[in-house]
C-alpha cells in the first residue's frame, strides 16, 4: 500500500472491504480490495486465488479490469480500475426504475451490456454465481462493468457437483434453494432475469427474508416447484426441520412489474423459466426482439464500439509519450562523438598501461627510467617493485595488506 493514497471507502462485503485510492506516482484512481483476514484463514484464501486467477483470465469491456495483485503482511490486495458506481445506486436514486425508452433510455442498454459480459464468461465456460446489482459498476461513460469474482468457477464436465451456498439470496435460483448441486450456466440466467426486474421496477423481484421464505415468494409467483426441485430438497440435510410452504394463489409476473411490455414481460419469462433445462441461454436472449426489433441491438453495437475505442486504461506507471522518447535518442552526430571519445580514452588508457610499472609494464628505455625517477616512480629491484611509501605491503601484489 506504499504505492498508493487512500481517498474514500467505496464499500464492503463478506469477505473485504473495496477502498478508492491513487497511484501517489501516476496519480491513477484505481480501486483496492482489501481481504478483511489474514490469507492464512482458509476460505478468505480460497476466494481470494480464485478472484485473482479469474479476473488475469477473463479480459472483456464489460468486465473490471485487474491491474494489479501484492501482497502486505499476509493479507492479499487486488488493485483494480475505478468505476464510478453501481447500477445499485442509480436504483436508489428512482422511484420508478429506469427508462426502458428504444432512444433515451438506460434499461436496455445496461442489460445488453451485462448480457454481453455473460455470454463471453458462458463461452469460455465460466459461471459468475454472484450477480447482483451491487455487483454490476456503470462508469462515466455509461459502460457497464461487471465485478466481483469471488464466487466465480470454471465448468467442470457433465454430472460434476459444486456447492449450493453461492449468489445472494434474492437472485438465487430455484435449483440453488432447494440443494441441487447439478447446475450451470442456468443459475446466472435466473439472476440476470430478476435484476432485468429491479431495473424497471426499482424493487427486488423477490426479496425474501430466508431461503424459504425465497422459495415461498417464487412459488407465489411461478407456481409449485417441479418434481425434481422437491426430492433435491428433501435429501438436503439443511432442509431436514423445514417444509415446503402452501403458497394459496398465484400472484401474476405482471402485477410485480406493472407498466412492463408485453416484449418486455416475454423475455423476463425466459429468464424464470423453472426447469434449469429449459431456461434460455445468454445468447438466446440477445436474440430476443426485445434488443432486435428495429435492429436496436446492431445500432446500439455500434455506438458502444465508438465509445470503447475513445477509453483507455490509464497505466500505474506514466510512460514517456513517443515524441519524448524519439527527443530522448541520441542523434547519430552524437554516436559518432561518444565512440570517437570512447576510442581515444582506449588509446590512451593502453598506452599508459603499457608504461607503468605498477600495472606489469616493461621498462622501454634509460630515458623512460629517468622520466619515472623524477615522476618518483618506484624502481625495479630483483623483479619486485619497491614504493617509496611507509606501510606493511605486499610485495607481489603491490597492495596494502587486508585492502
Amino acid at each position: 500500500m506504499d504505492l498508493y493514497e487512500k481517498v474514500a471507502p467505496i464499500g464492503e462485503g463478506t469477505y473485504g472491504i473495496v477502498m478508492k485510492c491513487r497511484h501517489k506516482e501516476s496519480g491513477t484512481i484505481v480501486a483496492i480490495k482489501m481481504f478483511r483476514e489474514s490469507e492464512a484463514h482458509e476460505e478468505i484464501r480460497k476466494t481470494a486465488l480464485r478472484e485473482v486467477r479469474m479476473l488475469k483470465q477473463l479480459k472483456h469491456e464489460n468486465i473490471v479490469n485487474l491491474l494489479d495483485v501484492f501482497r502486505r503482511k499476509g493479507k492479499i490486495y487486488l488493485v483494480m480500475e475505478h468505476v464510478d458506481h453501481t447500477i445499485l445506486e442509480d436504483l436508489e436514486k428512482s422511484k420508478t426504475g429506469l427508462s426502458d425508452h428504444r432512444e433515451h433510455g438506460l434499461a436496455r442498454r445496461y442489460v445488453w451490456q451485462l448480457l454481453r459480459a455473460m455470454e463471453y464468461l458462458h463461452k469460455n465456460n465460466v459461471i459468475h454465481r454472484d450477480i447482483k446489482p451491487e455487483n454490476i459498476l456503470v462508469s462515466t461513460h455509461g459502460i457497464i462493468k461487471l465485478c466481483d469474482f469471488g464466487f466465480a468457477r470454471a465448468l467442470a464436465g457433465t454430472g460434476a457437483h459444486y456447492t449450493d451456498y453461492v449468489a445472494t439470496r434474492w437472485y438465487r435460483s430455484p435449483e440453488l434453494l432447494v440443494g441441487d448441486t447439478e447446475y450451470g450456466k442456468p443459475v446466472d440466467v435466473w439472476a440476470i432475469g430478476c435484476i432485468f426486474a429491479e431495473i424497471l421496477t426499482a424493487q427486488p423481484l423477490f426479496p425474501a427474508i430466508s431461503d424459504i421464505d425465497q422459495l415461498y415468494r417464487i412459488m407465489k409467483c411461478c407456481g409449485n416447484l417441479p418434481n425434481r426441485y422437491l426430492d433435491c430438497f428433501q435429501r438436503n440435510p439443511h432442509h431436514k426441520n423445514n417444509r415446503i410452504p402452501e403458497v394459496g394463489k398465484i400472484v401474476p409476473l405482471e402485477s410485480k412489474c406493472p407498466g412492463m411490455s408485453k416484449t418486455a414481460m416475454d423475455w423476463l419469462r425466459l429468464c424464470l423459466i423453472y426447469e434449469s433445462e429449459q431456461r434460455a441461454t445468454v445468447t438466446q436472449l440477445m436474440e430476443h426482439p426485445y434488443f432486435t426489433e428495429d435492429q436496436w441491438s446492431a445500432q446500439y453495437e455500434v455506438e458502444l464500439q465508438k465509445i470503447f475505442e475513445n477509453i483507455a486504461l490509464p497505466p500505474l506507471r506514466r510512460k514517456p509519450r513517443t515524441d519524448e522518447r524519439e527527443k530522448a535518442k541520441p542523434s547519430e552526430s552524437d554516436r559518432v562523438k561518444h565512440l570517437d571519445s570512447k576510442s581515444t580514452l582506449a588509446g590512451a588508457a593502453k598506452k599508459w598501461y603499457a608504461t607503468n610499472p605498477l600495472l606489469g609494464g616493461k621498462k622501454r628505455s634509460a630515458d623512460k627510467e629517468k622520466e619515472k625517477e623524477k615522476l618518483g616512480l618506484p624502481k625495479i629491484m630483483n623483479g619486485h617493485n619497491v614504493l617509496p611509501v611507509q606501510g606493511h605491503y605486499n610485495l607481489n601484489t603491490h597492495a596494502h595488506a587486508g585492502y
